[in-house]
């Protein structure tokens, strides 16, 4: 496995991740200090695997926090692959708010209706 970073020769201990809708592509790597983000996916094999998908332009991170691909990877670090959202959060937002609205506006009216009945 890894060896003490600080050491000269030293090698780092790196996972890259991508994650697909029903599971998780996944490489374990043992690369040389001051490895870069970009070096750890190329080694990875994950052009060879996911030739559509350009980790630029998808974006990529470490542990849940963008990084750019030039990033100096760190022992034991997780690099992750991001995919493109399916939807757009802002309209999925919206649309639960109309949802819960219009829920709303129904249970005032059956309220009413209620009242008036009794």
């Amino acid at each position: 496995m890894a060896t003490d970073a600080g050491q000269p020769g030293a090698s780092l201990a790196i996972m890259v991740c991508y994650a697909l809708p029903r599971t998780v592509w996944h490489r374990e790597l043992c690369l040389p200090q001051g490895a870069t983000l970009q070096q750890a996916i190329d080694a990875s094999g994950f052009a060879a695997a996911f030739p559509r998908v350009n980790p630029a332009s998808s974006g990529t991170g470490v542990f849940g926090k963008l990084k750019p691909l030039d990033y100096r990877l760190h022992d034991h670090d997780r690099v992750e692959i991001y995919r493109a959202l399916s939807f757009d959060p802002m309209d999925s937002r919206r649309r639960r708010a109309h949802h819960k609205a219009k829920k709303g506006k129904a249970i005032h009216q059956l309220e009413k209706s209620a009242r008036n009945k009794a």
